[in-house]
């Protein structure tokens, strides 16, 4: 039967490259001022939703995947790539 989780028990793959990319961003990016830049993309997501995915505790839909990776100017696949992730 297939789960749902990464082989880390996380709910998805791509949160600790999401919170990597965030603090690197040029200036200081809170997970406030992240969900607020998704926002003005049309993601309806607050801060808590932010700190969830990175945590690995919340799912991330294609949809989000999608703008966040828009919003942090890489590709999708850079968020989902196994190796960098833990």
């Amino acid at each position: 039967m297939y789960k749902n989780k990464s082989v880390n028990g996380s709910n998805n793959i791509c949160g600790h490259k999401i919170k990597e990319l965030r603090l690197q961003l040029p200036e200081k990016t809170s997970q406030r001022k992240f969900a607020d830049m998704l926002q003005i993309q049309g993601l309806d997501v607050d801060k808590n939703a932010i700190q969830r995915i990175e945590s690995g505790a919340r799912f991330v839909t294609d949809i989000e995947l999608k703008v966040i990776a828009q919003v942090l100017n890489v590709s999708c696949d850079t968020l989902l790539d196994m190796n960098t992730s833990h």
